[in-house]
């Protein structure tokens, strides 16, 4: 998935607009935060005070509580603004997961097909997680250090202009410019660091799954060295990241102890010409030196900020994207749309620039099985999707009960069709749960019918928790013909009146394959089947039968 670089402002600003449901608790943050640093920085203004009171021989008590109160109070109003903060952020990395998920949804089948697993699990976990730097440690700092910064720089005023002028000027050096250098020094390290990191992420999710294969054929060497060269890759751009969080750092220091100093010397002109007191001169400099904490903060951020918004760049991206297929919502004048029967009218269909069916056309009468027969890569399953609407034809038709898939609801679409697909996706959980997939809700005595219909009933049975056992993550303890019988058992269970089967006995020996075609032919009169194949045993069933060959149909 290759992400087109916005602006870090534009990221900035698109990620801002997702903490519009928690603005609220986003303003008492930065009202807290203020309050809070303004205690921090006036601790030490106090002291300044203090010390003027003693050498005029004047009982400094007064002063001395109000520095007391306000080291309590600079606790108690950081605790209060992290808080909020970090609120903020975990409801919202909450509702980004499942907008997430929401886009995924959408987007899947026709868009997900070919991406890297490993990376969209990436940008779904660890993208998200980093999201949290953002929301708990950036907006709220921002308008905190604008807010401390310009009261400061007011306060410097009362006693002379140029110190308010000196102090807004290294705010805005150490707040603004050094930040927004070290952003776009690290922006491209930032991305290509994220995206190698969701490669890396694809890379062991793949070995994992291939791990058997891997010591079968000895390449476990191989697969240990490029994952190790990709660390080592990874490990390089961290450094580089470091170093220049380090740099900024040091430059962020060096800019704070000159500026400060400059007060000191600037000041100490004034007093010397006559133009500023001895209060303004020690005050000035005291409250330019202690003030620095809410720009530093966001000065720091910047280093952790190329990061987070390459995270906010993929994750913003994927929200963006647009489906293949777009869904249609329900109407309620389609809803009691009875199936009589589908229809493929002369289309065509590539997958890019590769074609993959040429002017197509079947007619599936409602109650009989159609059969399309035909070499692997030749279209078949594409058929399939077509029908369930997966993607969209180039050229042509197909029709559903008279009708238009591109005009039926999606979920009236999908309500009625059961699709078995050649690879059965199992779900790290139990039989039951599994084959309930096809009917959510369903009672155990409708998954144990549904189960015996696709002859799966006395295997399960045997098993020592019988439909309570868990199959394990991809339901590895499952042979490939329990799975597709499993699949099957869906199917069963969602009780659609059209039954869409990609290859259903691939992976069945003739025996099973013998009891599935019964337990299809025991549901002939009952639902409309669409039984795709390459092996003439199990097309013979069909009655009528569709040779396919590189996309045309005979």
């Amino acid at each position: 998935m290759h992400h087109k670089r916005r602006s870090s402002v534009k990221i900035m600003g698109q990620m801002i607009l997702l903490v519009r449901p928690l603005i609220h608790l986003m303003t008492l943050a930065v009202l807290l935060g203020s309050a809070g640093y303004l205690c921090a920085i006036f601790l030490t203004v106090a002291a300044g005070y203090s010390l003027l009171r003693g050498l005029e021989g004047i009982p400094a008590a007064n002063i001395f509580i109000g520095m007391g109160i306000m080291a309590v109070m600079r606790g108690i109003l950081h605790y209060a603004e992290q808080y909020c903060n970090h609120y903020i952020a975990f409801r919202l990395l909450a509702l980004i997961r499942h907008k997430v998920f929401a886009v995924l949804r959408r987007l899947c089948p026709a868009k997900l097909e070919g991406r890297e697993k490993g990376n969209l699990i990436s940008i779904i976990t660890s993208d998200i997680e980093l999201l949290e730097v953002f929301y708990a440690h950036t907006i709220s700092p921002v308008f905190i250090a604008v807010i401390t910064s310009l009261i400061m720089v007011i306060f410097m005023a009362r006693y002379h202009w140029a110190a308010a002028v000196l102090a807004a000027a290294a705010y805005m050096t150490v707040g603004i410019h050094i930040s927004l250098l070290n952003g776009r020094k690290g922006a491209a390290p930032g991305m290509e660091f994220r995206d190698g990191l969701g490669k890396l992420n694809s890379y062991v999710l793949d070995s994992l799954h291939g791990i058997d294969e891997t010591l079968q054929y000895g390449q476990g060497m191989r697969r240990r060295r490029e994952m190790g060269e990709t660390s080592c890759r990874l490990g390089k751009q961290q450094k580089q990241l470091n170093r220049m969080e380090a740099t900024q750092r040091s430059v962020t220091n060096l800019v704070i102890l000159a500026a400060s100093f400059l007060m000191l010397f600037m000041t100490l002109e004034l007093y010397q010409n006559g133009q500023m007191n001895f209060e303004g001169m020690l005050i000035c400099t005291i409250a330019m030196m202690g003030s620095f904490g809410p720009v530093t903060a966001l000065s720091n951020l910047s280093n952790h900020l190329n990061q987070t918004l390459a995270c906010g760049e993929r994750v913003l991206s994927l929200l963006e994207e647009e489906p293949a297929v777009e869904e249609i919502p329900d109407r309620d004048e389609e809803e009691n749309l009875e199936f009589t029967g589908a229809e493929v009218q002369n289309v065509t269909f590539s997958y890019g620039d590769e074609a993959i069916l040429s002017d197509c056309t079947l007619e599936i009468p409602r109650g009989k099985v159609t059969g399309v027969f035909g070499k692997s890569g030749s279209g078949k399953s594409t058929l399939l999707k077509l029908l369930m609407r997966f993607w969209e034809t180039d050229q042509g038709e197909i029709q559903i009960s008279g009708q238009d898939v591109k005009e039926i609801p999606t979920r009236r679409l999908r309500s009625m069709q059961s699709y078995v697909t050649q690879e059965t996706q199992m779900f790290h959980d139990s039989i039951a749960n599994n084959i309930a997939v096809g009917k959510p809700g369903a009672s155990r005595e409708e998954i144990v019918k549904a189960a015996k219909k696709a002859s799966i009933h006395d295997f399960i049975t045997s098993l020592p928790d019988g439909y309570d056992t868990e199959v394990g993550e991809l339901g590895d303890s499952l042979s490939g013909g329990e799975k597709q019988r499993i699949g099957i058992a869906r199917a069963f269970l969602h009780d659609a009146p059209m039954l869409l089967l990609d290859e259903p006995t691939s992976n069945l020996d003739s025996l099973n394959e013998g009891i599935i075609l019964k337990s299809l032919e025991e549901e002939r009169n009952r639902r409309t089947v669409v039984l795709v194949s390459h092996r003439e045993s199990t097309i013979r069933f069909t009655d009528t039968i569709y040779q396919m060959e590189s996309g045309r149909m005979s």
